[in-house]
């Protein structure tokens, strides 16, 4: 399977190198308003040994959406730095799985951003999630 194997609407996201390089690829897709919807196609390196979508692999997507609202909320870009991230599980993904985060930020002050959201796959949500960042200005 393709790892650009996304629905047309979406985009490769273009993150910094690293970290991020082993958990995705992720994708983005722009919205009217709000943040961007984060994708995710689950790869055979996401996969646990049942066969499904590691738990680590879903806290590092939620971490991923939520940062990056609160990073693209703002010009010039935000800094975020994860202070909490509280994840959710309400059901598993399997390989092939097309996963998409939806984010909401909930506060955002001059030092701190709250946020939450949920993963989804097609209409049923996986998780839920929180997130508190310290953010530099």
């Amino acid at each position: 399977m393709s790892d650009d194997n996304a629905p047309p609407d979406f985009t490769r996201a273009d993150f910094t190198p690293g970290f991020l390089d082993h958990g995705g690829p992720y994708f983005l897709k722009e919205v009217q308003a709000g943040p961007r919807i984060i994708g995710l196609r689950i790869l055979p390196h996401h996969i646990n040994y049942k066969d499904a979508a590691h738990g680590g692999v879903i806290s590092t997507f939620a971490d991923v959406a939520l940062s990056h609202a609160v990073y693209d909320a703002e010009r010039p870009r935000l800094a975020p730095s994860t202070i909490t991230l509280n994840v959710n599980y309400l059901a598993g993904a399997k390989l092939g799985d097309w996963l998409e985060a939806y984010v909401r930020i909930d506060r955002m002050g001059g030092r701190t951003a709250y946020t939450s959201g949920e993963i989804h796959r097609g209409d049923e949500a996986i998780a839920t999630m929180t997130g508190v960042f310290a953010i530099k200005r």
